[in-house]
């Protein structure tokens, strides 16, 4: 699933390349991926893309009609959004120029929803697997999302403070606070794997028994890991990120590897629809996890 990083990789690379360019049309192959029927998607033919950027994990494509704004529209400014969740196999994959000029025909294999520009080129929202759950809103307001308005404060941007209390205020395993998006917005189940191993905590550390000393590392942590996936991502082609992510994991993904800090096997507990990584060594005094749920965890 694309998190902070990738989102505002993927961010940076349309104000790069579609910024200032203008919307020929928006098709919709899976109508179920457009949750939304107001503004309709002919509403945004014609506007110019001004602005692109995140709300956690949520892309947010802003378009201008210009009005009331001085033409050409001050950059950052939007009246529409095209506001994304990526979801776990969603990506977003850009043309210099698309193979056809005719309109995308319903369920286009993975493709769900696609942006043509003025210049020939644009960009294909896609999903892979039988599994759909890429969601996409055009909107007058990001705030309109059900998603963007429940998110907590952005990981990159929380002080220590609020961090420690936001934490604190919902007691739990530290691994599923920390990707609860009402929380903290932007960790997922990648990073979060990361930055717990970085701070050398269990995932089933219950947050309110964590010392000011933890809190401390865990929030170092968690601005180190984020911060250098975000300075790896950034510049990196859209069709890039997903190798740059992978390259870049010390525990995630990597059950049966060594450790790149102290050699012991990186191990996994599974769950119904997910997993996580980590390093007994590294972080529960060498005692491996119990692979279940509802097992005496090591805290």
């Amino acid at each position: 699933m694309p998190e902070l990083p990738e989102v505002e990789a993927l961010a940076a690379y349309l104000r790069e390349r579609a910024v200032g360019h203008t919307v020929q049309r928006l098709e919709v192959s899976s109508f179920s991926a457009l949750k939304t029927y107001d503004p309709a998607p002919s509403a945004i033919a014609g506007l110019p893309i001004t602005s692109a950027g995140r709300h956690g994990k949520f892309l947010d494509i802003g378009f201008s009609s210009g009005v009331d704004l001085g033409f050409p529209p001050r950059e950052g400014s939007a009246d529409i959004h095209l506001v994304v969740h990526l979801a776990r196999a969603g990506w977003l994959h850009y043309r210099d120029a698309f193979k056809s000029p005719a309109p995308l025909k319903p369920g286009s294999g993975p493709i769900a929803i696609r942006v043509r520009l003025d210049d020939g080129s644009g960009f294909d929202l896609t999903e892979a697997g039988t599994q759909k759950s890429l969601a996409a809103y055009l909107v007058r307001d990001p705030a309109e999302v059900p998603g963007v308005s429940r998110l907590g404060p952005d990981a990159l941007a929380v002080s220590r403070d609020e961090f420690a209390e936001r934490l604190r205020g919902r007691n739990g395993q530290v691994k599923g606070v920390l990707v609860d998006q009402e929380v903290l917005a932007g960790i997922g189940n990648a990073y979060s794997d990361e930055i717990l191993h970085v701070a050398k905590l269990s995932p089933f550390a219950l947050t309110g028994k964590l010392t000011d000393e933890q809190i401390d590392t865990l929030y170092a942590a968690m601005r180190e890991v984020e911060t250098d996936a975000v300075t790896r991502s950034v510049g990196q082609k859209a069709a890039e990120l997903k190798g740059e992510k992978r390259a870049g994991m010390r525990v995630h993904a990597r059950t049966g590897l060594p450790c790149p800090v102290c050699g012991d096997t990186v191990r996994e507990v599974s769950f119904a629809d997910k997993s996580l990584q980590y390093c007994a060594t590294c972080q529960t005094g060498g005692k491996p996890l119990a692979d279940r749920r509802l097992s005496k965890l090591i805290r």
